[in-house]
């Protein structure tokens, strides 16, 4: 039998999410039905629902749930009725990139996670009165009351794991974390720059704290997020209101650059200067993502001396290894991200929504 639950559906580009009936399929023998008790609010949810990506709409959206399993495929392995589990991204599994341990880079990552609206065999997850409407979003589509989820996307976590607080983990915080620990992974001494203070970003500059770098370097454009980025970790910051990002940078290393960089902007003016900020051997992580067909330009002969530029998904993250012991940190209190989280009820999302687009919320979480 199918499961009626409530969710935030987009019904068309720019018109928002609006609270409705729809059906879930059965679990299939690799998927898993989970109620939700929380879910994070990302900027890739906003895009989607703005028309951004092709993404099939009427459609529900959502990316970094937490819930508690209700029922198991016939084949599902991981977890049993019961667990607590937080979501995250899908993947195939069983191409190089999977098999390598980068699920995050899988060959069918797109239409899995962004475009396809439905499984890989294009049957609809969630249907509306019978008929289909765009779901399997991330493997989960998580704001709604239940969701229907790949086993691939879900992490289990202890039973008296506080699923409202970890839910971002799925997407923004082992975003954030991935780039420097998977990427940059920064040698004793280093200086690294984040460009932009929201969730990714701060969960840089926490990630960076953990680390032997010792110069973390915040920039935006918000003073009130700059001195959340010096409680965080950072050691420095750049108010690019008031300076410019070479000038400071240069004034801080003695000259001598960024060991790494995590941009987190979206913005190619700021990714452009992020790069040319970079030491000899530097490298620049680009996180943030501007529209199809964007570009920056590299002085080829600034990029001899061993820079690099290297883009990134989801952290480069194997889930079921990164993702416990973001849980286990945060549980611990070195990774504090209850100070970015805002939570909301779940029919208050268009609130959520209209706070995280004005700046006044950094990472809004609903609450089912």
């Amino acid at each position: 039998m199918t499961t009626t639950t409530s969710a935030a559906v987009v019904e068309s580009a720019g018109a928002g999410f609006h609270l409705t009936e729809v059906e879930l399929a059965d679990p299939r023998p690799d998927e898993v039905l989970v109620r939700m008790v929380a879910a994070g609010i990302c900027h890739t949810d906003l895009g989607v629902a703005a028309g951004g990506l092709p993404f099939p709409l009427p459609g529900v959206l959502g990316h970094e749930g937490a819930g508690v399993v209700e029922a198991v495929g016939s084949a599902v392995t991981r977890v049993s009725p019961g667990d607590q589990v937080l979501l995250s991204f899908t993947s195939c599994g069983r191409c190089t990139n999977c098999r390598d341990g980068h699920p995050a880079y899988c060959a069918a990552w797109l239409p899995l996670n962004l475009l396809g609206g439905a499984r890989a065999d294009g049957s609809p997850t969630v249907t509306r009165g019978g008929a289909a409407i765009g779901g399997h979003f991330f493997g989960q589509s998580s704001f709604a009351g239940h969701a229907l989820v790949d086993e691939r996307s879900l992490v289990k976590v202890p039973a008296d794991a506080p699923l409202e607080l970890l839910a971002p983990l799925g997407c923004g915080v082992q975003t954030g974390a991935g780039a420097v620990w998977n990427v940059l992974r920064p040698r004793p001494g280093a200086t690294l720059v984040v460009t932009g203070a929201g969730a990714v970003g701060l969960s840089a500059i926490m990630a960076a704290r953990l680390t032997p770098a010792t110069r973390i370097i915040a920039v935006d454009r918000v003073p009130a997020r700059l001195d959340l980025a010096l409680e965080l970790g950072a050691t420095h910051t750049v108010d690019t209101s008031t300076a410019g990002l070479a000038e400071a940078i240069g004034e801080i290393t003695g000259g001598q650059g960024a060991d790494g960089v995590v941009e987190t902007t979206g913005s190619l003016a700021v990714a452009g200067a992020a790069v040319g900020v970079l030491a000899a051997r530097g490298t620049a992580v680009l996180v943030g993502a501007p529209p199809f067909g964007s570009a920056i330009p590299v002085d080829v002969n600034f990029m001899l001396p061993g820079r690099k530029v290297v883009g990134l998904t989801l952290g480069d993250s194997e889930t079921e290894s990164l993702i416990p012991v973001l849980a286990e940190l945060v549980s611990a209190g070195r990774l504090p991200i209850d100070r970015l989280i805002r939570h909301y009820k779940f029919d208050e999302i268009e609130r959520a929504v209209g706070d995280i687009v004005s700046g006044d919320t950094i990472k809004p979480v609903l609450r089912f």
